[in-house]
Order: structure tokens, then sequence, then C-alpha cells
């Protein structure tokens, strides 16, 4: 997030794109709310009826996949009514023209017609936004598991941009993470091409300051994303697999090709605190401890790096993911002298500039948000107030739209989105345990409109058979209003009838996410 989750609470109006806020994050979801309570304009992006529809000023339902096509019609109204911010474009960005060049083309009739929803609410959302004077953008994975997911984020930060909502209190491009520390897990390089803080492999400056600390040699070649890495090992060219606390036999898309991937694999680890669908699968399953039984830190989806402390000891021979990575180092020769999590983040500091203010001593007292380069630095709420990570100026990167890689057809004629329920967390690998949350929400389900039920002569409550070109699932069906016609919705949570199976495992080019959330489906009553 470029800014803080409390400034919410100020904002004039609201752009949510791609998130069903309040029950995939439900206290973001609550402030909100609160901002709607207190006279905030809400605008709600989104292929389903999600709650805060119900309280949204202006409601776009848009088929799944054209996210680029409705922000690019915004920025087309906005430009010809002359709402764009003149100063703060010509003295903070570039590349205008390129992004004029593109978004002409998206009128709001054409982009009505793309995303199947009236023109005069598209007009009615892009007035709202630019003349607001604290319009924050939230967005989650309804923007990113796209094949076309980068373009969908450059957009958001294109209109952001445009009207010159970055940089200010009560603004911003606020992307919502998933789940607790996927941030931190990133900010730790987590990410095939990055050192902590993003620092890249192949900047022979930065591989040479890390291999100066930990006097090894380091590859300069960035390595593979999960969908590569799948693929390589179901070829055979990747024969080693070490999983941690990931359920890729439930979350990844398309099943089928994750079950031979992982069944390909000479040796699989896994590192997990259950024994999960893809722990089953292992050679080796390492028993890990669960974030109530350790210590160390979480750094949340707004920066801010916090404190965590063990509540209770881990049973049986569970150990904290510092201590198992430490002994298989040691195991494969190269040895550490960590004691602790406290001296773990003492090195993140000395190594890594944006956490070079944190230490256990001061997250006792306050928990900053980086970039917090020393222990002087009282941290940073707000990105980009001053300059940008590329120097003074942003850079507009406009997209054209692109279709899905899948479209209906005659023998597949629904669109199957798919996304997440209040009362599951990702993979039930801990909800799943509790038997007071599966009597709320124990099993699978797909949503599908009224019409197209009454068509296929499915009623409320009917078993149905969801099939798409990768496998098929038997699913209790929800004859809704949610979803428009002509698209269906499952929530991916459920092992025994994954939406995962049916989920189109093509991805974007740039950042290799798979397209979770459009594939061409069928329904079949039973």
């Amino acid at each position: 997030m470029t800014n803080s989750i409390s400034e919410v609470v100020d904002a004039d109006v609201i752009l949510v794109c791609g998130s069903n806020t309040t029950e995939t994050h439900p206290v973001i979801g609550a402030q909100i709310r609160q901002a709607v309570n207190r006279g905030a304009k809400l605008i709600v992006a989104d292929p389903r009826e999600i709650p805060l529809a119900e309280e949204a000023e202006v409601f776009l339902p848009i088929r799944p996949g054209t996210n680029v096509a409705l922000l690019n019609g915004m920025m087309n109204v906005i430009i010809n009514e002359g709402l764009l911010d003149k100063e703060y474009v010509e003295n903070r960005t570039e590349g205008f023209d390129e992004l004029w060049e593109i978004v002409k083309e998206y009128t709001a009739d054409k982009v009505g017609m793309i995303c199947g929803i009236d023109p005069e609410d598209l007009k009615k959302a892009a007035r709202l936004y630019a003349t607001a004077e604290r319009a924050p953008i939230f967005y989650a994975m309804g923007i990113t598991q796209h094949t076309t997911g980068t373009a969908g984020v450059m957009s958001t930060a294109n209109l952001a941009l445009l009207c010159g909502k970055v940089g200010k209190y009560g603004c911003g491009v606020n992307p919502l993470r998933g789940q607790n520390n996927v941030q931190g897990a990133c900010d730790m390089g987590c990410l095939p091409g990055d050192y902590t803080g993003y620092q890249k492999v192949a900047n022979p400056e930065a591989r040479a300051k890390f291999e100066a600390f930990w006097g090894v040699p380091l590859p300069s070649k960035p390595g593979l994303t999960i969908t590569e890495i799948l693929s390589g090992a179901e070829t055979g060219d990747i024969r080693c697999l070490y999983i941690m606390g990931e359920n890729p036999m439930v979350s990844d898309a398309n099943l089928h090709h994750v079950e031979q991937a992982l069944r390909r694999c000479e040796l699989l680890i896994v590192q997990d605190i259950f024994l999960t669908e893809t722990a089953e699968l292992a050679d080796v399953v390492l028993p890990a401890a669960c974030y109530a039984e350790k210590e160390g830190t979480f750094t949340n989806t707004e920066r801010r790096v916090q404190r965590i402390r063990a509540a209770v000891d881990a049973p049986g021979e569970s150990r904290e993911d510092w201590i198992i990575l430490s002994e298989i180092m040691s195991r494969l020769g190269y040895e550490n002298s960590f004691t602790s999590p406290r001296e773990i983040l003492e090195e993140i500091a000395q190594i890594t500039p944006s956490y070079g203010g944190f230490s256990y001593d001061r997250l006792e007292k306050e928990q900053p948000q980086w970039p917090c380069p020393s222990p002087e630095h009282p941290g940073t709420p707000i990105l980009h107030t001053a300059k940008f990570s590329r120097g003074e100026r942003a850079i507009f990167k406009p997209s054209p739209y692109m279709p899905a890689a899948e479209q209906p057809d005659e023998h597949y004629p629904f669109i199957l989105t798919t996304g997440r329920i209040l009362y599951q967390y990702h993979t039930r690998t801990m909800t799943g345990k509790s038997d007071d949350i599966n009597r709320i929400a124990g099993r699978s389900f797909v949503e599908i409109h009224p019409t197209d039920a009454a068509k296929k002569g499915i009623a409320q409550g009917d078993q149905v058979k969801v099939a798409s070109r990768r496998g098929e699932v038997i699913v209790e069906a929800r004859v809704t209003e949610r979803v428009s016609e002509g698209v269906i919705f499952m929530p991916f949570h459920f092992a025994e009838a994954p939406a995962n199976r049916l989920t189109n495992n093509v991805v974007d080019p740039i950042s290799k996410i798979p397209e979770y959330k459009v594939c061409s489906a069928q329904v079949q009553a039973l």
C-alpha cells in the first residue's frame, strides 16, 4: 500500500476494484464502511454484487477480465472532461501523450459494451473519483489474477497519477495482501529475482554486497516463479521441491497439472503445521510451529512491521521455521551463528536499507512502516510524497484491453470466476479444523443467476456438475442475482470440490500469475 489503513476513514471517495473487502479483509472492510457512514462516496467494480456493493454510490458489475478496459474508460472520461490534475501531470509525471494515445479509444459507450455496464455509471464513477480531494484505490486479486494482471495494476497507478492522487494523505494505490505476512515474505526476498528489500539478483552491486556479507558466491540469474517451478517439475527439469506453508494441491490453478508435477519430483519436502493435501504427497514432512508458537516479526499490507510473540509452546517435534532452516543449512555445509529471531532481524537491518531502522527494542514501543532506513527515522506512512522510486517523475504505463485467454463457447458457455468467503481461510488448513465454522460454511458451492438456472433446470440447493476443459467437480447450486447472467462463481477453499481443478493455468507473461479469475465452464443439473 502506498498509504496507511487508518487514512480510509477520512476519504471523500473510495474506489474498490477487484476486492471483496468485507469478506476477505474484514478489518479494512469495516473501516471503509465507517468512511461511508461518515459521508464518503463508494465506487465498487466487481463481477459479483459483493456486500460493499449494497452501500456503493456507483456499482459497476463488470464482466470478469475487463478491468483494464474499465480503468481506461474512466481515464478517457476524466481527460475529455478536463478533470485531470494538470499541474501534477506536468510536474510529476511523464508519458501522458502515450497514455492518451491508448485511452482515447476507450469511450464510455465502448467500455460499456466491453464490460457489460451502463456508460452513464462509468462516467459518474470517473467524475466522483477525479473531483474528490481524498480518494484511495483499493484492489486485490480480482485485479492481479489475470493474464493481463500486470496491465491491471499499472492501470490503477495510471488513474491515480492522472488525478494527482499519489503521495497525498487519504489517496494512493493500495493493494490488499491476501495473508498476514505476504508483504513481509516479499520484503525478505521470497520473490525469485530479489534479495531482501527488493535488491535485485541481477544487479551486480547488490549481488556483490550479499556475497561479501554472507561469504558465498551467489547466482546472477533470477530464479523461477511458482508456475515455472511446477512446469519444470512436470517436465523433469526440477527434481527436488521444498514447500513451506503453502498448499498448492488446493490453491494453484489446474490441479491435475499440479498433482502431476508434484508426483514427478524425485524428492518433495513439505514444511507445514498440519498434514495438508500437498503434504500427503511429500517424501519428507517437517512439522513447523504456527504463528502463536513462535517469535519474530510480520509485515502487514500497509508495510507496518510488528512483533509477534509465542503464546504457547509448539507441540511434539514441531519447530520454528528459522530453526529448521538453520539446521538444514548446517547439514548442507553452511554454518550460521543465529541463536534467536532477534539476531536475524539485526542482520536484516544491516543489509536491507528499507529495514535499517528496525530492532526488537524499537518494536517493543512502536511499529513503524518501511522505508525506515535508520533508528532515528520515523517510518513512512505515505510513499512518494516528494519523489518516486525511479526519480522525480512517475511514468504512465498504459495498456490496451486484451480479453481473457478463454472465452465462453457452445460447449463451455459460462465464465467461471473464483474467490474467497468470509468464514473460511485460504485452503482451510486451519479453519477447516473448526466444527463451528464448518457448520456455517462447510462445503463448496456455485453461484448461478436465476435466468441461467431456469434454463438449465437447476433449483436452489441442487447438486450440479461444474466442468471446464481441465476437470469437473460436484457442488451445491446457489441461485442468486449476485452474479450476472453468463457468469458463475465458486470459492476456492474446499479440497473436496476444488474450484482450482477447473481454473486455467495460463499466466500473465510478466508476473507469471495464473488466470484464476476467468475460465470458460459449463454447469449441468444432476
